[in-house]
């Protein structure tokens, strides 16, 4: 399969910062929607893109606390939205759709990571259908301004894409869940979701991208029992960082997707897989978990993907 996913030099790296790929940028006039943009990487994003010129709209589930924590922040807009509850969802899209204004850039960073087996709406996977599913639908029944935008799409996907390509017979876990496979089965989707998303926009304008931030010690981790990330390396029994060096601030983990919103050299691209503020390369068969695996940029799984997404929401822009 022949692919772009080659570097192309940005200039940037794993220790930049989402100011520094926003150095000359200006953002003024621009709107942006960053899901989950108040804690962790999405509070550095919507820092950086506030500070640059953005106006920016935080979708979040628990939106008091999002306010709390923007506080001080300047043309921020906090909404309620549960990603894991499509009513919620419609009724973000439409009250947005109803304010008449375009978006220029699209921040998928909101999501949940290894969380102990949990159900929501019909009985979806929980980890699918917050990642993946509600991103979806978001943005189908935001298409007509994203569309009028001509924006970007960026979605928040990981290195734990490795994990786990789609359970095409079981994709919500009826059968043996597995925490970390299904975390792995919902950042293929994000991928993926940036792939098929890119083939179908690029008439209107609107490029997708998708991204691995890096390793960062976030509230993310908050399912993860302290002895398991002992275990894993992480910390030590005190919660210290064992490598410090092995994980990025936020501030750097934040800025691959303010890259990919952002960088006039993706201009005329889309469709690829970033990490480190650059196209990343396809993934090497010795099995490290750098680069981007071939079964999160196959473009026939993403559009399979697309139409299982269409059916269990649905909602499909392009229908």
């Amino acid at each position: 399969m022949s692919t772009a996913q080659h570097k192309i030099g940005s200039g940037f790296g794993a220790r930049s910062t989402a100011d520094d790929v926003l150095n000359g940028i200006d953002l003024s006039g621009k709107l942006a929607i960053v899901t989950g943009g108040y804690s962790g990487l999405g509070l550095e994003t919507t820092r950086a893109l506030t500070k640059a010129g953005a106006r920016v709209v935080v979708p979040a589930r628990r939106p008091d606390t999002a306010r709390e924590a923007l506080d001080g922040t300047d043309a921020v807009e906090v909404e309620e939205l549960d990603l894991g509850d499509l009513e919620s969802v419609r009724a973000f899209a439409e009250r947005f759709l109803a304010s008449d204004r375009t978006v220029d850039l699209v921040i998928n960073n909101a999501g949940i990571m290894a969380c102990p087996e949990t159900r929501v709406g019909p009985g979806w996977e929980a980890q699918f259908a917050t990642n993946h599913l509600g991103h979806y639908a978001l943005v189908n029944r935001l298409w007509p301004a994203i569309a009028a935008g001509g924006a970007r799409v960026v979605s928040v996907s990981s290195a734990g894409h490795h994990f786990s390509g789609i359970r095409w017979d079981d994709v919500h876990w009826a059968n043996g869940y597995d925490k970390w496979e299904a975390y792995g089965q919902a950042k293929t989707a994000n991928v993926l979701f940036a792939v098929h998303l890119d083939r179908l926009g690029q008439g209107s304008g609107v490029r997708a991208f998708a991204l691995h931030p890096g390793g960062i010690l976030t509230p993310l981790q908050r399912h993860l029992p302290r002895e398991e990330m002992v275990e894993r390396g992480w910390i030590d029994e005190n919660g210290t960082p064992l490598n410090p060096e092995a994980f990025k601030t936020p501030e750097q983990g934040a800025a691959t997707q303010v890259w990919a919103a952002t960088s006039p050299q993706l201009a005329g691209m889309g469709g690829v897989y970033c990490e480190d503020c650059d196209i990343a390369e396809p993934a090497p068969a010795d099995g490290n978990r750098v680069g981007v695996c071939a079964h999160a940029i196959d473009p026939e799984q993403a559009a399979r993907l697309w139409e299982l997404s269409a059916e269990l929401t649905g909602v499909n822009a392009f229908a």
